[in-house]
């Protein structure tokens, strides 16, 4: 039956060209970005716990962000590096699913983060008279209550549906991790009912929340060109840069991976690995560096601890 083939089957992991001889190349680097991601997120999110002056709408919002960064990196990297440690490359159908899940799911959190983070910027620029009676500590806690809600919802059939194909062979997969349009490429049974509801899935989630994302950034220009002076001009936009930059890390790579995955038939592997690897790795990795950098209380925050630190480990020297 479907089902026993199913249960049975397994995948093999690809996505790094020429395996043996870049193998330890790519593991150091990978190992060393994963702790960098599991570091900055951390940091972000210790940082926002422990300042709470920082127990604000804007700072919830990133500390979700964080949270969404720290899930995806942890869906994504330990595969990667149990591959190239341990040569791992074969992975069991159950799991493939579960690691699908996760990664979509978390992806599609992000996601609706970078939204909300846009309807934060745009109710401070445009609207910054209501902005602390409409986007309070409560409304917040309840828009990313909604944000897991509706993406568990939609993310959940994906890995059921995938359940009622049939598998006849062991594939080599795309990527060094499972991703649903990489999955159904290779069954052996009809997949337009999973293909459909994984093109509804993108559109109505990333999709949506993109558009959105350019309709409020279309609203903020305006306002900022209204603006009298050039100096506020360019002080209203510099409290968006650190989330123009999150937008841009998240949906560029996004949108060509998905275009490459529907259709480029006869795009070289290369391509995909670099831009999947460039989509799930660099947001985790460099969300938290850009925020630290531009934010001014997580900033001082750091460099707080940091001087502290530092004056301990002086004085412990002089002693």
């Amino acid at each position: 039956t479907n089902s026993s083939q199913t249960r049975t089957l397994s995948f093999f992991l690809g996505g790094f060209p020429a395996w043996e001889v870049t193998q330890m190349w790519f593991a150091v680097p990978l190992c060393s970005m994963y702790l960098l991601a599991l570091l900055g997120n951390l940091t972000v999110l210790s940082v926002i716990k422990a300042e709470h002056s920082l127990h604000a709408p804007m700072y919830l919002l990133l500390a979700m962000l964080a949270a969404a960064d720290l899930g995806l990196s942890t869906s994504t990297f330990p595969t990667m590096l149990r591959m190239l440690w341990l040569e791992a490359r074969e992975i069991s159908f159950g799991t493939c699913l579960a690691q699908m899940f996760f990664i979509h799911t978390f992806t599609d959190i992000e996601s609706a983060v970078i939204l909300a983070m846009a309807f934060d910027r745009y109710m401070a620029i445009c609207h910054p008279l209501r902005y602390s009676s409409i986007l309070t500590n409560s409304a917040t806690t309840k828009i990313c209550v909604v944000i897991v809600g509706r993406t568990v919802l939609v993310q959940l059939p994906l890995p059921i549906l995938l359940t009622r194909l049939c598998f006849t062979r062991v594939s080599k997969l795309s990527h060094p991790y499972c991703l649903h349009p990489d999955i159904i490429k290779h069954a052996g049974s009809d997949t337009r009912i999973n293909s459909t509801y994984g093109l509804f899935v993108l559109l109505s989630t990333l999709g949506l929340d993109l558009l959105f994302v350019l309709l409020s950034y279309l609203l903020i220009l305006r306002t900022i060109l209204n603006i009298a002076t050039w100096r506020e001009q360019l002080k209203a936009l510099n409290t968006c840069i650190s989330h123009i930059c999150a937008v841009l890390l998240f949906f560029i790579p996004m949108i060509c991976l998905s275009m490459m995955h529907r259709f480029g038939k006869h795009v070289p592997p290369q391509a995909y690995v670099f831009t999947a690897n460039l989509h799930f790795l660099a947001p985790p990795i460099l969300n938290p560096i850009v925020y630290s950098v531009k934010t001014k209380p997580i900033r001082r925050r750091i460099l707080r601890v940091l001087c502290r630190r530092g004056v301990c480990r002086s004085r412990a020297a002089i002693c």
